[in-house]
């Protein structure tokens, strides 16, 4: 069995656009812990390891219910992995790793791969305003700007913030520079800039239509916006990024990994013992 992979909201779970890809478990504070702690035992013992994607940024119950759940079953099989994305790119992130659990890659690897891929992953918004945005760095200028009706902001989070008023054949924030699948979650009001200027502009191989997930107006401090992320479709080249580094053995657990850390117990690799991969081709 895959290893398997869990997050902590539905809609953090993007449909499968195929009938290999497993879906993923998902994990919430308002079940009873007793619910939550069978399902994750189910899962560590059907599939021998677990690995939960978060947004970092999330509700402080859902921290204090996953690692109360692991402390209670005591199990050194579950990776908790917090991430400072947006929600939608926690979703499309989760999507990566569901597709990467059918190759032959360990637990320990697929787990370390997070951070990693992570960092080709471009996450972004169209906002109406960003008066309430903390998460990326505003000008007084831009924040001057949200307060005039029908300003609209191009905000990328990661891989390197950037922040853009959008105008007529103005600028757009910096795209990959590889093939990428752009998803795009909209909420209120409704927008086709995305579709119209951005994707043309950053040369997506495809557009995919998503839910905007519950948590993103609490991320990007309004709720109205256009969420979207760009991030490698191809199972291949996943592949390839991930197989490409160089393993290591946790000095602690013993689990094979990449970078410069073990998923599952958090401990560091030795100072010169990580390499790190170059950008896909």
């Amino acid at each position: 069995m895959p290893t398997a992979i869990a997050v902590t909201a539905p809609d953090l779970v993007l449909p499968a656009l195929d009938r290999q890809t497993p879906s993923a478990t998902v994990l919430t504070p308002d079940q009873p812990l007793e619910e939550s702690l069978a399902r994750t035992y189910a899962l560590i013992e059907s599939h021998g390891y677990l690995i939960v994607l978060y947004p970092a940024a999330g509700p402080g119950a859902v921290h204090r219910r996953l690692h109360g759940v692991r402390s209670i079953l005591e199990s050194d099989r579950i990776a908790l992995l917090p991430l400072d994305l947006p929600p939608l790119a926690v979703a499309v992130l989760a999507h990566q790793l569901r597709r990467l659990s059918l190759c032959e890659f360990s637990p320990g690897v697929l787990g370390s791969a997070v951070r990693l891929l992570a960092h080709y992953v471009h996450a972004g918004a169209l906002l109406s305003s960003v008066a309430r945005l903390d998460r990326v760095s505003v000008g007084l200028r831009e924040h001057a700007r949200s307060w005039v009706p029908g300003s609209q902001f191009a905000v990328l989070a990661g891989p390197e913030p950037a922040l853009t008023q959008v105008t007529p054949g103005g600028t757009v924030p910096p795209g990959p520079r590889y093939a990428t699948e752009l998803v795009v979650a909209r909420g209120q009001p409704p927008s086709d800039w995305v579709f119209t200027t951005l994707a043309p502009a950053w040369r997506v191989a495809s557009v995919r239509e998503a839910t905007l997930p519950a948590g993103s107006a609490r991320w990007w401090g309004t709720g109205r916006l256009v969420e979207f992320a760009a991030a490698i479709p191809d199972l291949a080249v996943l592949y390839q990024l991930v197989a490409s580094v160089r393993t290591a053995e946790c000095r602690w657990c013993g689990l094979e990994l990449i970078g410069d850390r073990c998923a599952f117990c958090g401990t560091p690799l030795a100072p010169g013992a990580a390499l790190t991969a170059g950008a896909p081709g």
